[in-house]
């Protein structure tokens, strides 16, 4: 199968509007022979990021990237928290290098705190974690990597991406019990937040394009922080503002496997104070998307934090209204993370125009859930994949709105899958997680139009239980038909100014915007 077909060709990653330089020499948009699996749960991610890391030794390499980071959270059990298995490696010997989001302050639901405290628990062991506030204003460095290299192994290199931040709430597992190292969320969600999410492990060349990724943001001039207030208690506290320069990057690691991988990246436009390797932004993650959807044609398989904004979903209802026999399902948070009406109000204006524009291309052919564990408890589906057709497979830290697309920095890993053997089983498993049912028992999920119906009578049965009172036994499965909530009329106004400016931002150019092209 050509990757050219689904993918970015050089041409059209590196055009004007892009910005792009890729790193590449030969001008390869993407790269051959990776070997790549599939981790749901933080859980199974945690376990084997743990297992890696331990192995690593003098003169290896680890680089990571972090929106949130929990210095105590433990990757597998006491004694494996985040800062002393990374400091750990750092006094054998191993090259730690971090790259943090400064976030906004803690009150305000963010992570200033943390991620400052996971930054200095490491340092003083040798590595060095740089807290890097080099976004657009209201932005945020939203990439979750690690990648591991080791000098004269390259069969042990490895590289993980997707959305799973290092942090309190994300070491959760298939029955959604939640992480005892809970986060703090709306009260619905409960005590433990059950929480679902996913990340890949890539073996092969890729993980050199992944390492590049960090690179270029670690070797950026720019000062991390250009506020004055920041630098003074940078200076204080003697906290790293400056990155350490890196030896120079090893060769790509050799084939390892039979995938076709591409890296899609989000980066904002910023003006005079552009980032030196996408001087104009980059929106590869945006024309990715609206390549591969030109391709689909039975079925887009979906599972967002958000599905935000109508100019983000026309190009899934472009290729709906194209193809009669397309289908899509999508599954989505039930409620807002964090409570607040206006915030409430903002997420459903945001979605219902996003959901209003799919339904009117192909209305009995989308179909939006949310989860909810066996107790009742809603499901954060934190989750950013995307199946189509079960060819091309798309998981990575960026979500389905304008601020994943244009604003702020994001990381996409797109893979071609020519045989069936990465992108149909992930689809199936999380299908089959969702209904309850048994490795195997697949059969009638296997086709498009069957899978479509066989989720639409488990959700109907249970949505049709609680009408009824919850007598009887619970019926299997965990999804929830998903209904936009009604929005008053006097929180419209505030709430939808608060979704253009703070939720969901654009950060492209002007002109783009006015054309509305990525």
């Amino acid at each position: 199968m050509d990757p050219g077909r689904w993918f970015l060709t050089s041409q059209e990653r590196d055009n004007p509007d892009t910005g792009i330089d890729h790193r590449h020499p030969d001008g390869l948009a993407w790269s051959e022979g990776n070997e790549v699996r599939a981790l749901p749960h933080g859980r199974t991610y945690f376990a084997e990021l743990l297992r890696t890391v331990e192995a690593t030794g003098a003169g290896d390499l680890i680089l990571f990237t972090d929106w949130r980071g929990d210095p105590d959270q433990r990757l597998d059990g006491a004694g494996t928290e985040v800062a002393r298995v990374l400091a750990a490696a750092a006094r054998r010997g191993v090259l730690v290098k971090g790259l943090i989001w400064r976030s906004h302050l803690d009150r305000f639901f963010f992570s200033e705190a943390e991620n400052r405290h996971l930054g200095e628990a490491i340092e003083h062991a040798g590595a060095e974690a740089v807290r890097d506030m080099r976004v657009r204003v209201g932005g945020s460095h939203h990439q979750k990597l690690v990648v591991v290299r080791h000098p004269g192994r390259p069969d042990r290199d490895v590289a993980f991406v997707g959305g799973i931040d290092l942090c309190h709430g994300r070491r959760d597992g298939p029955e959604h019990g939640g992480d005892p190292q809970a986060a703090p969320m709306s009260p619905a969600y409960g005590s433990r937040p059950p929480w679902h999410d996913l990340q890949l492990a890539i073996r092969g060349p890729a993980v050199g394009d992944v390492e590049a990724v960090f690179r270029e943001r670690w070797s950026d001039p720019t000062p991390v922080t250009r506020n004055p207030f920041f630098r003074v208690a940078d200076a204080v506290r003697r906290d790293d503002d400056r990155p350490d320069p890196m030896p120079e990057q090893l060769p790509d690691p050799p084939p390892f496997g039979r995938y076709p991988v591409q890296l899609l990246r989000t980066y904002p436009y910023r003006g005079r104070h552009g980032y030196p390797f996408a001087p104009l932004g980059e929106r590869s993650v945006a024309r990715g998307y609206a390549k591969a959807l030109r391709q689909v044609r039975r079925l887009i398989y979906v599972e967002d934090q958000y599905l935000w904004s109508a100019e983000v979903a026309r190009p899934f209802a472009e290729a709906l209204a194209a193809r009669p026999d397309l289908r899509m399902i999508v599954v989505l948070p039930l409620l807002p993370d964090q409570p607040g009406r206006l915030a409430d109000a903002a997420e459903a204006i945001g979605r219902g125009a996003a959901i209003d524009v799919l339904r009117r291309a192909a209305d009995d052919r989308v179909a939006v859930y949310g989860l909810e564990n066996h107790e009742g408890t809603p499901i954060y589906v934190h989750a950013k994949v995307c199946v189509l057709d079960d060819t091309w497979l798309a998981v990575g830290s960026d979500n389905f709105n304008l601020r994943s697309w244009t604003h702020d920095s994001e990381l996409c890993c797109a893979i071609v899958d020519g045989d069936g053997g990465l992108a149909r089983p992930l689809r199936l498993a999380l299908m089959r997680e969702h209904l309850d049912r048994a490795e195997g028992d697949d059969a009638d999920l296997s086709e498009p139009q069957s899978a479509f119906a066989a989720i639409a009578r488990t959700a109907d049965d249970l949505d049709r239980w609680y009408a009824n009172g919850r007598t009887g036994p619970r019926p299997a499965g965990r999804l929830r038909r998903y209904r936009v909530p009604e929005v008053p009329a006097w929180t419209r106004t505030a709430a939808s100014a608060l979704y253009r400016v703070f939720y969901d931002p654009d950060g492209r150019p002007r002109e783009l915007r006015r054309r509305r092209s990525f």
